[in-house]
């Protein structure tokens, strides 16, 4: 084999990387701890982080798959984690670069990874679900607080509630708020508000903290005892970097003490001056509808009828005067027309009565019983008849009786 450093004989450079990469990969994979400076997220799988030493100023550049960043939990820039890196060398470029196939979170960086993954097993049971909140109370009648004794975030919470509503009644629990007996207290504390009829609203209060200070606030069964409460809880937990899991289950998140101070009863101050224009706009109401209904009522008693009440008997008494006059009217052209009529009929009546007969010179016979006689053949010789005059009557004795000679049909045409 020639010497690779003779000039006469050089080898290519493609030749030199791949025995470089060939020596580089036979190192094979390492756990390092480093320090993450440098965390490009792309769309594709591939992904970038640059590491750094955590004692020395030693940085890489390192490449791994989405999935490892998405196992690894919340990989942040400046958190410390626990590598899986194998060295190789690009082909085209001849560049040192390093493939991480594993990534544990280190110190706060791990602590972080378990909430996350317990964040995600809370989530997806639905505990986590906004339209489960129970709303908060407009003026609760009592509220409970848990939180360490004498510390500022009861004073906090008290002080700036009793300065929106001083009559605004605490019932406060002291607990531990950190260390590993801090769950059971804050536990118990909970349900036995929970239990209080007096108590409408449970504030759970700290005044912040390191990550491993707030781990209480994450634990999982204080996060469903959080859930199954029957009484609305208000988180209160840290400041605004502050964001334990309690935070996400409680009904309502206070960004601090003093935030959840000013959030759980109303300002007394700024409700007076709502009532005062609620009020103000009340009278307003009214004096517009009393005006509303005098001008109404003006219209109203200026109408005709209501100046003068007897302008509508005067037309309905005219009415009736007009009304009975044709009624008279009518009832006399009627007796008129009736009169004229009768009179017709008495005219008739009399031309054919036998009384007009008799004022002509003409007698009427009856017999002796009163029947009329009306030919010879009803009366006999010596016979008593009655004459009826137009001014008496005449007693008559027949003495002779001779009927007419009948005529013959030719005289009677004649």
């Amino acid at each position: 084999m020639p010497d690779p450093s003779d000039a006469d004989n050089p080898k290519s450079l493609a030749w030199v990387v791949r025995a470089v990469k060939a020596w580089v990969e036979r190192c094979g994979a390492v756990w390092v701890q480093a320090q993450v400076i440098e965390l490009n997220r792309r769309s594709g799988p591939t992904q970038f982080l640059t590491l750094r030493d955590i004692d020395e100023e030693v940085s890489v550049t390192a490449t791994c798959h989405r999935r490892v960043l998405d196992a690894a939990g919340p990989v942040e820039t400046g958190m410390t984690v626990t590598a899986l890196l194998k060295p190789t060398v690009w082909s085209k470029t001849g560049r040192l670069s390093f493939e991480c196939s594993q990534i544990r979170p280190s110190g706060e960086g791990q602590l972080l990874a378990q909430l996350e993954r317990r964040r995600r097993l809370l989530e997806a049971e639905g505990l986590f679900d906004t339209s489960l909140h129970k709303p908060l109370p407009l003026l609760p009648a009592g509220i409970g607080l848990i939180t360490g004794a004498h510390s500022d975030a009861e004073r906090d919470v008290i002080r700036n509630a009793g300065l929106r509503w001083p009559a605004v009644r605490f019932v406060v629990r002291n607990t531990l708020v950190q260390g590993p007996r801090a769950v059971e207290q804050i536990l118990a504390a909970l349900a036995e508000l929970d239990a209080d009829p007096g108590v409408d609203v449970i504030i759970i209060a700290r005044g912040g903290g390191s990550l491993e200070d707030l781990l209480p606030f994450s634990d999982e069964a204080l996060i469903r005892a959080v859930f199954a409460a029957r009484t609305p809880v208000v988180s209160a937990i840290g400041h605004e970097r502050d964001n334990p899991i309690l935070d996400l289950v409680a009904d309502l998140r206070a960004s601090t003490p003093t935030d959840a101070g000013k959030r759980i009863v109303p300002d007394v101050a700024e409700e007076a001056a709502l009532v005062a224009e609620c009020r103000t706009r009340i009278r307003q109401s009214v004096a517009t509808l009393v005006a509303t209904e005098q001008t109404r009522l003006e219209g109203l008693r200026s109408r005709p009828v209501m100046v003068d009440p007897t302008a509508t008997l005067d037309i309905a008494a005219e009415r009736l005067s007009t009304t009975v006059s044709r009624l008279r009217m009518a009832a006399e052209h009627g007796l008129d027309a009736c009169t004229h009529q009768i009179d017709q009929y008495l005219t008739q009546i009399r031309a054919m009565s036998p009384k007009a007969t008799l004022d002509r010179g003409y007698a009427a016979l009856a017999d002796d019983h009163g029947d009329s006689v009306s030919s010879v053949e009803q009366v006999t010789t010596g016979g008593r008849l009655m004459a009826y005059l137009a001014d008496g009557q005449l007693g008559l004795l027949v003495e002779s009786a001779t009927p007419t000679a009948s005529r013959t049909p030719a005289e009677e045409q004649s």
